[in-house]
């Protein structure tokens, strides 16, 4: 085998990846604090035509130096709008006909194997605060839970692993 050159990978330009059929996914960010994180949900968003990324309360936007450190540009590419709270993003996707997911340890959560989805729906997942979550307000408002099985002794994921875990998934069930 040869890894192949970066020719070689048939990258969209950030104008062919806007005109672009888009998973029919929205990542919302609630109150997520690490610019690192945030950088890496774009470039995941971005790798798999996610519709959006929604930064929520705290989460950074760009312009921002240390983002696009993990963006590598993805910021300019993804579709992304701030709201001041999550509540006024989930509204507003719910108005839109999304279903909304949380991903959180939750009691009558869904285990990612376990999960199916309608590709004929829309869907948008919500990722919490690195050391809070969720907020159980927002928890609230969404349509379902869903939880990432974990094994160790542990149990919490970095929130740009999870986002990756879920990203995929979701991406591989829609398309």
């Amino acid at each position: 085998m040869r890894v192949k050159k970066i020719t070689e990978l048939n990258r969209l330009s950030v104008e062919e990846f806007k005109e672009k059929t888009k998973t029919p996914l929205v990542v919302v960010l609630d109150n997520v604090r690490s610019l690192n994180n945030i950088g890496s949900v774009f470039r995941t968003s971005d790798a798999f035509l996610v519709d959006a990324v929604y930064l929520c309360g705290i989460t950074a936007t760009p312009p921002n130096v240390e983002i696009h450190k993990t963006a590598l540009g993805a910021e300019n590419s993804v579709e992304w709008s701030y709201f001041e709270d999550t509540e006024q993003a989930v509204s507003q996707l719910k108005s839109q006909g999304y279903i909304i997911c949380a991903v959180e340890q939750a009691e009558d959560s869904i285990m990612l194997d376990d999960l199916y989805l309608d590709a004929t729906k829309k869907y948008a997942v919500i990722l919490g605060n690195e050391v809070k979550g969720v907020q159980q307000k927002i928890v609230d408002m969404c349509d379902r839970c869903v939880e990432i099985p974990q094994y160790g002794t542990k149990h919490s994921l970095n929130v740009s692993v999870a986002a990756g875990i879920i990203i995929w998934e979701f991406s591989r069930q829609l398309k």
